[in-house]
């Protein structure tokens, strides 16, 4: 596919107040955000969606990861995979997880094992598993809530590897150290 050639330099009202606010939590604006935020559309979306996964789906921070990675991983997203084995390092989520997911194998640990076999399947097939899969997932303590907050989690993941596959953005300088491609 063609990468878009991103020419406009104008920046909307609501990228600006989104880089802004960035820029001030993370101390810099990831240049993913930079190049979706081309439409301000898309970035704001974006934000809200990661926003309400992370305080709203119903996992913990090393579960976020792995429905985050795994997404990204089948979606073969190389930034989201580098910046998500980042941040999943920096939440002290085991690297036998992440290095697990990043090679395309599984996890040891039998309930995020699950976690990442349904979000992987929920991803490859569009939504529509088989009602044993998902009982397999519920059987290990989870919830229906949780099935959805998969979705809510692949659809994020939706809106940046799309918009990474579609303008390329160059990786940044805290991610590098877990670059990656499948």
């Amino acid at each position: 596919m063609a990468h878009l050639k991103l020419e406009n330099n104008y920046i909307s009202p609501i990228t600006q107040e989104i880089f802004d606010k960035t820029k001030k939590a993370f101390g810099f604006v990831p240049n993913m955000y930079k190049t979706m935020g081309a439409n301000p559309a898309l970035l704001d979306a974006y934000i809200y969606s990661y926003n309400s996964f992370r305080a709203n789906a119903g996992f913990n921070a090393t579960e976020q990861e792995v429905v985050f990675l795994t997404a990204a991983y089948e979606n073969n997203c190389e930034y989201c995979v580098a910046a998500h084995s980042t941040l999943a390092d920096m939440a002290k989520v085991p690297t036998e997880i992440t290095d697990a997911i990043r090679n395309g194998a599984e996890i040891a640990d039998p309930k995020l094992k699950q976690l990442s076999k349904l979000t992987r399947s929920l991803s490859l097939n569009r939504g529509i598993v088989p009602q044993e899969e998902v009982d397999a997932f519920l059987a290990l303590g989870y919830t229906e809530q949780h099935v959805l907050g998969i979705l809510a989690g692949i659809a994020v993941k939706l809106i940046s590897n799309y918009s990474n596959h579609s303008t390329n953005p160059e990786l940044e300088a805290p991610f590098t150290a877990r670059a990656w491609k499948k």
